[in-house]
């Protein structure tokens, strides 16, 4: 961060932001089934923009046997897995030229994607705590980015929230729910009117890009953003607290608790 004006409008993705990252549950049932650490995510990149996974958060399929169907094509792509392991194998050994390319690995999707889940529904102990003392100053508007699916009619997880993250934004803006998904740059001008149109109803007008902070956990996102105008603050997998102190700097605000607290 080189701007030093404080912004009006707070916007926070969800997954590895406000609550724990699924890149956490990836990382670990990789490590857990003997899978390469970052295949998963190499293959759900690489199918962009049309991949299951995308299609997904964009609304445009369902949550169905059919999805996870889809999402296990993608994780057994060979050319993609063919790319990952040459990639692979030139960090670790850059002069070995062998072709030699090992068994797709087993990835049960619909396993790995419900741990992703409920993984994702436990609240940062720190960033979560920032966000509640965010609001209740009422000193900015505290909007949601995120990219997001739709949970099957009945299910448990379309109820509210038990940790009350939602309850903290002024607006939500969803990929699943608007057809947009981050990176694209359609979702951040959406966002921008979100802005706007709960800060015209506080009698507040006009608020700039570069009036607003947005915090996101992977970079691509974060590119996009910037090129919207919007400021960024980027938060690193395990480092919430980090990106606390920076909040703190940024807003003016004691946000961060004690760290015997925070875990808790």
């Amino acid at each position: 961060m080189t701007e030093n004006k404080r912004p009006l409008a707070l916007l926070f993705d969800i997954g590895g932001v406000c609550v724990a990252s699924p890149f956490q549950a990836i990382l670990d049932y990789e490590r857990a089934n003997n899978i390469p650490v970052g295949w998963v995510n190499f293959a759900i990149s690489r199918t962009s923009p049309n991949g299951s996974w995308h299609k997904l958060e964009r609304g445009e399929i369902k949550l169905d046997a059919d999805f996870f169907a889809a999402f296990n094509r993608d994780l057994r792509h060979p050319k993609l897995w063919q790319q990952f392991h040459e990639r692979l194998q030139k960090r670790k050994q850059p002069e070995n030229t062998s072709t030699t390319v090992p068994p797709l690995p087993k990835i049960d999707a619909e396993s790995l994607f419900w741990e992703m889940m409920r993984v994702s529904r436990t609240p940062d102990p720190y960033m979560f705590p920032a966000l509640k003392k965010l609001k209740a100053s009422g000193q900015f508007l505290i909007g949601a980015l995120s990219n997001t699916v739709i949970f099957p009619d009945g299910h448990p997880y379309n109820e509210d929230e038990p940790n009350g993250v939602k309850a903290q934004f002024d607006f939500f803006v969803s990929s699943a729910h608007t057809g947009l998904r981050k990176p694209d740059p359609n979702i951040y001008a959406f966002a921008l009117k979100e802005v706007n149109r709960v800060a015209k109803a506080r009698g507040v007008q006009n608020v700039a890009p570069s009036d607003v902070l947005f915090l996101d956990d992977i970079g691509e996102n974060l590119k996009a953003a910037k090129k919207a105008g919007i400021r960024t603050l980027k938060v690193v997998l395990g480092k919430t607290q980090d990106t606390v102190r920076e909040l703190e700097q940024i807003t003016g605000l004691k946000l961060l608790e004690s760290e015997e607290k925070a875990r808790l």
